[in-house]
C-alpha cells in the first residue's frame, strides 16, 4: 500500500485495482476508470439526524464563497441534502434514470444537476428501492453521468452527503473517490458511538484507497468535552465546533442556508466558522492516523466518572 499520509490531495492518483476491503469483507467495487479528476473530494459523515446535510450545504457556499467551483452530491434516499440550497427537493439520479428506462445517453445534464444558492451545483444520487439494491451502484453511476458529461472537469470541490452510520459496502462507496472524510458528531454518548463505527470503515477503505480521515465537526453541542476525550484516547482531531443554535435549526425551516439568514451576533461567528474551515480543508490538512475502541471500551471512557 503506498503511504499517501504526506502527499497533498491533488496529487493523489488512484489505484488500478483494488481488493477487498477488510479481512473477508464484501464491498462494492467502482470502475477505476470513473474517477472525480482534479477536484479535491470529501465524504461528510456521521449519526442519522445530526445535522450532516446542514453542515454540508453550509461548508459547500462557504467554498463557494471562496471563489470555488463546488458539487454537492447526496448520497440518501431522502434526497434532501441539498434542500436548503434549491429551496425544494429535487429528483434522483435513479429517478431520471428509471425515467428513461436506464438509457443514460438520453439524460441531459439538467435533467440531474440543478444549481443551488451562490452557484453551488447539486445532485441527489438518491438510492434503490429499499431491500432490492446497493447505494453503492447509485454513487457509482452518478459519478459516471457526471464524468460523461464533463461536469466534473470544471469542479473544484465536491462534497459528498452521505446516510447516517451506515457504513455498508454501498454506502461506504463515497469514500473510494474521497481524498478526506469528515465526521460530524454530537457530544454525546450515541454520537461518539457512530463516529467510531465510521472510523473503522475509513481506516478499512484506506487499505486500498487514497481516502485519508479529515477530523471531526462538533455539531449541536454546547461543549466538546466527551468528544475531546474520544479523540486524545484515538488520535482524531476537532476541525470545528457548531453549537446547538436556534438559527441553525430555524435555517431548515425557512429552506436557507446559513449565510442568507437575517444576521445576528451569534450567527456571524457560524458563518465565520464555516469559512474558517473551508479555508483550512482548501489549504489542505494532514491527515489523522486514528485507531477505533472496542465497544466495551467506548463504554468504560464516555459517560463515567
Amino acid at each position: 500500500m503506498m503511504d499517501v499520509s504526506s502527499v497533498p490531495i491533488t496529487e493523489i492518483q488512484r489505484p488500478r485495482r483494488s481488493p477487498p476491503d477488510g479481512e473477508g469483507s464484501v464491498q462494492v467495487a467502482l470502475d477505476p476508470g470513473v474517477g472525480i479528476g482534479t477536484a479535491k473530494v470529501f465524504a461528510i459523515y456521521g449519526k442519522g439526524g445530526i445535522g450532516k446535510s446542514t453542515t454540508s450545504s453550509n461548508l459547500s457556499v462557504a467554498f463557494s464563497k471562496l471563489g470555488k467551483r463546488v458539487l454537492q452530491i447526496g448520497c440518501d434516499p431522502k434526497h434532501d441534502s441539498t434542500f436548503t440550497l434549491t429551496k425544494k427537493l429535487m429528483p434522483t439520479v435513479i429517478d431520471v434514470l428509471e425515467s428513461v428506462d436506464f438509457h443514460a445517453e438520453e439524460l441531459r445534464v439538467e435533467d440531474f444537476v440543478f444549481e443551488g444558492y451562490n452557484g453551488v451545483m447539486c445532485v441527489e444520487a438518491g438510492g434503490p428501492p429499499a431491500g432490492t439494491g446497493c447505494g453503492g451502484y447509485v454513487v457509482g453511476q452518478t459519478v459516471k453521468l457526471l464524468k460523461e458529461h464533463h461536469l466534473l472537469e470544471d469542479t473544484d470541490v465536491v462534497i459528498f452527503d452521505v446516510l447516517g452510520d451506515v457504513v455498508c459496502g454501498g454506502f461506504a462507496a463515497p469514500l473510494q473517490h474521497a481524498h478526506r472524510a469528515l465526521i460530524v458528531t454530537a457530544n454525546d454518548f450515541d454520537s461518539i458511538f457512530a463516529m467510531n463505527r465510521i472510523v473503522q470503515a475509513i481506516a478499512a477503505k484506506a487499505k486500498n484507497y487514497p481516502v485519508r480521515l479529515g477530523g471531526v465537526i462538533a455539531n449541536r453541542s454546547a461543549g466538546t468535552d466527551q468528544i475531546d476525550k474520544f479523540n486524545e484516547r484515538t488520535g482524531l482531531k476537532l476541525m470545528a465546533h457548531f453549537q446547538d443554535l436556534d438559527e441553525i435549526r430555524r435555517s431548515r425551516l425557512k429552506k436557507s442556508t446559513l449565510f442568507e439568514m437575517d444576521s445576528t451576533p451569534a450567527l456571524e461567528l457560524v458563518r465565520a466558522e464555516y469559512m474558517r474551515l473551508a479555508q483550512a480543508l482548501w489549504d489542505g490538512t494532514d491527515p489523522c492516523i486514528a485507531q477505533a475502541l472496542k465497544d466495551r471500551d467506548i463504554f468504560d471512557l464516555l459517560g463515567f466518572d
